[in-house]
């Protein structure tokens, strides 16, 4: 178990150092992030993003990372109007220089309850609008969900365990600056890694598409080829999986409402927890 939290720690983020409190707190400039300030100082950032990356994201998925941390440590999360900045609009870094403020959603290619009505939709209902979460399976109208687990090999389809058998994501050879695109090339390759850990029998230890996201500008930023890292991780964890046994799940955590899930394919949804990430899959 250990060595495969430590070989998927190689693309997470949750496992890097946060700022002390008094350097955090003077960085902060709305609640949400003096709420991360202060659990971190309690000791309860372990499974938190660094602050710069904690601050891409909504104020919504802030809540989100924070809640479980906050409550360990008696944190109080602020709500509603306690995300608005509390520092002065001059000290808010213009749009040209600034770093995104928020974490592109995943898009997805069944339109949600905020999608456009003439957007092109797959076979389930639109969205999950008229699904229901129930533990470990999300119940739809006309499709049930289960919750992928780690799969023993001699379940495995032949030949997905060889070393032939590449997770082969695209480089990105676009303009970096154009979000758009990139968003676009990540939600695309993002759907490629999660279809070919569910072909190793890995679907239980995925990344979440917000530590993806984040994996790539920390890689870009280090010089470091996001899709060749990817790779390399992906050849590693086959090896793993050919010789070691591994539980059907690391953790007995779950979603706690479909607001953060999506689907990737008529018969895939993942729920992005931040630094937990729960597939489901349809028959």
């Amino acid at each position: 178990m250990r060595r495969y939290l430590r070989v998927l720690g190689l693309l997470a983020c949750g496992c890097l150092s946060a700022p002390v409190l008094a350097d955090c707190a003077a960085s902060a400039r709305t609640a949400l992030e003096h709420a991360y300030c202060e659990v971190v100082a309690a000791g309860g950032g372990q499974g938190l993003p660094r602050f710069e990356d904690f601050r891409r994201n909504t104020p919504r998925v802030q809540a989100l990372l924070l809640k479980r941390p906050a409550r360990r440590v008696g944190v109080a999360v602020p709500e509603g109007a306690g995300n608005a900045p509390t520092t002065k609009p001059a000290d808010v870094p213009s749009a040209a220089t600034a770093v995104p403020s928020s974490l592109p959603a995943k898009p997805a290619p069944v339109p949600d309850l905020q999608t456009e009505p003439d957007s092109p939709a797959e076979p389930v209902t639109p969205g999950l609008a008229r699904c229901q979460l129930a533990g470990d399976r999300i119940d739809c109208p006309n499709r049930r969900f289960q919750l992928a687990r780690n799969q023993p090999n001699h379940r495995l389809a032949e030949g997905v365990l060889a070393a032939g058998n590449r997770l082969g994501l695209a480089t990105y050879q676009g303009d970096p600056d154009d979000e758009a695109a990139l968003r676009r090339y990540l939600s695309d390759a993002y759907d490629r890694y999660i279809h070919k850990m569910l072909g190793i029998g890995l679907g239980g230890v995925t990344l979440s598409f917000t530590e993806f996201y984040h994996g790539y500008h920390r890689h870009r930023a280090s010089g470091v080829e996001y899709a060749q890292r990817l790779e390399h991780t992906f050849q590693l964890l086959k090896q793993d999986k050919r010789t070691r046994a591994v539980p059907a799940r690391l953790s007995t955590s779950l979603p706690e409402d479909l607001a953060f899930c999506d689907t990737i394919a008529a018969t895939v949804v993942v729920c992005d927890g931040g630094s937990e990430n729960w597939v489901f899959v349809a028959p």
